[in-house]
């Protein structure tokens, strides 16, 4: 049985599994202060058999910054008060059991590759494209996290001097790979066509404008908006130059994307691929496939999971 905790800066979650990594059960609740959600994780991870000796590992799923190597969390953006906590160093003298910690988007490739799109490949990349935008690296088989866990952020690589910011750097792939990106460039294209007295079919006028989202430019875009569709085109050609990187550097079988181009592949896959066609070595990219996640909204609990099963 293993025991899976995730830490988002909204909601928590506890998981406990079978030896299979099968969910039994879950229990999810809000994220409060720093000592109030650690106790009721604490207590819940309790309930379900975390100290039990049939517990064979904890595995916790948390966002960065974090030293996965030595099990700290240190000062997440969205966990105010989760200040250089020593997590499972708390957790393994609670239970007496091993605990594990890695960050999201490792824990999210370790999960689409246990139990995902990911399945039966040996090297795989896992692009989370949500809020934000980084990688999870699995390579011969393993996770590959790098000296103290931060390997894979290609979310804070520069591709453009100028640009949506992204992860604290104006013109990187988060910026033009993110939900938070496609909302700045859909807002600029929307300014742009305001100005010139057109309007767009997400933001009408500018009373509309701070309500623009990626959620209403993707609608624009599936009803065939022409200026929703040019952010999304431009957001797929950065996609595509990303993916070519990776596939020239890391020469994987797989790359796994999750959230809005797993909810939208349609509006990337063709201006993604025909970037892959030309700038990615061709003996690499033949043997790579793109594909969407596979694991949907549960994807958070098997992430946790997947790190308490990981060897």
């Amino acid at each position: 049985m293993y025991i899976g905790i995730d830490i988002g800066g909204t909601k928590c979650a506890v998981i406990k599994a079978d030896d299979n990594g099968n969910k039994i059960e879950k229990i999810a609740f809000d994220t409060k202060g720093f000592e109030e959600t650690l106790e009721k994780i604490i207590n819940e991870a309790e309930k379900m058999g975390a100290a039990k000796k049939e517990c064979r590992a904890v595995g916790i799923s948390c966002g960065g910054p974090l030293d996965e190597k030595k099990g700290i969390i240190q000062s997440p953006p969205n966990l105010p008060g989760w200040d250089d906590v020593h997590i499972t160093e708390i957790l393994e003298k609670r239970f007496g059991t091993k605990a594990r910690l890695c960050n999201d988007a490792n824990a999210c490739a370790l999960a689409e590759w246990r139990f995902g799109a990911g399945k039966g490949s040996k090297n795989m990349i896992f692009l989370t494209f949500g809020t934000g935008f980084g990688a999870g690296i699995i390579l011969d088989g393993r996770l590959y996290s790098g000296t103290n866990g931060n390997a894979g952020e290609i979310g804070h690589i520069r591709c453009e001097d100028y640009g949506p910011v992204g992860y604290g750097k104006i013109g990187s792939f988060e910026g033009f790979c993110s939900g938070s990106g496609i909302k700045q460039m859909g807002q600029a294209l929307a300014l742009e066509k305001l100005q010139q007295g057109e309007s767009v079919a997400y933001c009408k006028d500018m009373s509309d404008f701070e309500n623009i989202t990626a959620k209403s430019i993707s609608e624009a875009a599936f009803l065939g908006d022409e200026t929703a569709l040019c952010v999304y085109r431009l957001s797929a050609h950065k996609l595509g130059m990303c993916a070519s990187l990776l596939i020239d550097l890391l020469n994987p079988e797989r790359i796994v994307i999750g959230s809005v181009f797993a909810r939208s592949e349609e509006l990337f896959r063709d201006e993604m691929e025909k970037v892959i066609e030309k700038e990615a070595l061709s003996f690499a990219s033949e043997v790579c496939k793109v594909v969407p996640a596979a694991l949907g909204d549960e994807i958070g609990d098997f992430a946790a999971i997947a790190v308490a099963m990981m060897s």
